[in-house]
């Protein structure tokens, strides 16, 4: 008989769970959905009571925090994520990083961290190995704690993903003032159909951590059409249903020894000439000079054939004789101001960029936004950073329609 358990009787059963092993770990793997590789998986704590059966998580682990019993298991789980890479390494096994769950109770207890490298260095596990994931509600209330926290965690080597982004309050403000590694994105957004404000949400988001030069996990993600969706707006790294449910340790090593194994790549790998972090700091010198002292400038992404304009200065408006506010001018698809013709001589330059490293030059005939006119336009694009199949471009745009005439 299942059924759920009071916090009396969790309470008196806790010792004996973990002795007998009926708090368990269970693995989800992690995937890139673009290769079907596998990049990591995350344990999770799992409870079948003897008498009472299987616990949710939803239901034991609020209980555990409330009783202070969580950072003991939570301890427990780590020591068994170090056995099960510690009999890999022993066996000669191809192994995959496994990322374990912090709570924000275990950030509070201030010798945490000590005591999580007490475990690892005792089985000698390398730290490449493990990821430890926060959740975006640790911060709240605590966010110089939360971020010495990190910091420790990074000067042993740890990689951080922040868990369940999206699903709190303050998630800009979070991933502004944390050091996170990895983001993983919760996927309640597409709880229904794929797209709509939800997937706008999401996509804005995954635009976002390309310039934080953060990667980006889906996880709950339960069907193909939501994998892909995820994949057309540029996060290919999946965990959910779609692929696995959480499994004991035996499967995991069945499943994790026929996948093939890829590291995990970071989203966005800027030229040196550019910081993208200052770039796009309103008061950095960066704007500064973008917004005042060059010519017609924008920046633009390039990915299967599809254009986007993520950034222009007003002179880049001016120069074209724009006459949309920049917002219309971002949200309008390049393209539709081209004929056939500006629109094959503007992608060749663009993969000319992308194979040299050098700047390209074109000369193009469009319609300008927002009007019929027509007018001639020199293009001189540079790469500048590029994000799997995803490239980033500064382009300098200057009028010559007069020189044509």
């Amino acid at each position: 008989m299942e059924r759920r358990m009071s916090e009396q009787e969790l309470l008196d059963s806790f010792d004996e769970a973990l002795r007998e092993g009926h708090i368990f770990v269970c693995y989800q793997p992690k995937i890139n959905h673009s290769t079907g590789k596998m990049i990591g998986a995350e344990a999770l704590m799992r409870w079948k009571h003897p008498e009472y059966g299987m616990q949710y998580p939803s239901d034991f682990i609020p209980i555990l925090e409330e009783i202070g019993f969580i950072s003991v298991a939570d301890l427990y789980v780590f020591e068994h994520v170090c056995k099960f890479q510690r009999y890999c390494l022993d066996n000669g096994i191809d192994t995959v990083p496994i990322s374990v769950n912090m709570s924000r109770y275990d950030v509070f207890r201030s010798k945490y961290v000590e005591e999580l490298e007490k475990i690892r260095q005792k089985y000698e596990i390398p730290v490449e190995l493990i990821h430890v994931e926060i959740t975006e509600s640790s911060a709240i209330g605590g966010m110089e704690l939360v971020s010495s926290v990190l910091e420790k965690l990074h000067d042993i080597g740890y990689i951080v993903e922040m868990d369940d982004f999206g699903s709190g309050y303050s998630s800009l403000n979070v991933l502004k003032d944390l050091d996170v590694d990895v983001i993983k994105l919760d996927m309640r957004f597409l709880s229904g159909n794929v797209g709509g404000r939800g997937g706008a949400i999401i996509s804005a988001i995954v635009q976002m951590t390309k310039w934080l030069d953060t990667p980006v996990i889906a996880e709950g993600v339960e069907t193909r059409k939501q994998a892909d969706y995820m994949q057309s707006i540029g996060c290919s790294y999946i965990q959910g249903y779609l692929y696995s449910e959480p499994v004991d340790g035996e499967k995991f090593l069945e499943i994790m020894t026929k996948l093939e194994h890829e590291p995990m790549q970071p989203v966005i790998h800027m030229t040196t000439e550019m910081d993208a972090a200052k770039f796009w700091d309103p008061n950095s010198m960066e704007t500064l000079l973008f917004n005042n002292y060059v010519g017609g400038a924008a920046i633009v992404t390039y990915r299967g054939g599809r254009l986007e304009l993520t950034r222009v200065n007003r002179k880049y408006m001016s120069e074209l004789g724009i006459n949309l506010t920049e917002k219309e001018l971002l949200s309008s698809d390049p393209w539709e101001i081209a004929d056939e013709e500006g629109k094959k001589i503007y992608q060749e330059t663009l993969e000319r960029a992308i194979e040299s490293g050098n700047e390209e030059e074109c000369e193009t005939y469009r319609t300008v936004p927002g009007s019929d006119d027509k007018i001639w336009v020199r293009s001189s694009v540079r790469l500048i950073g590029r994000a799997d199949d995803q490239y980033i471009f500064y382009v300098m745009v200057r009028n010559i329609t007069a020189e044509k005439i």
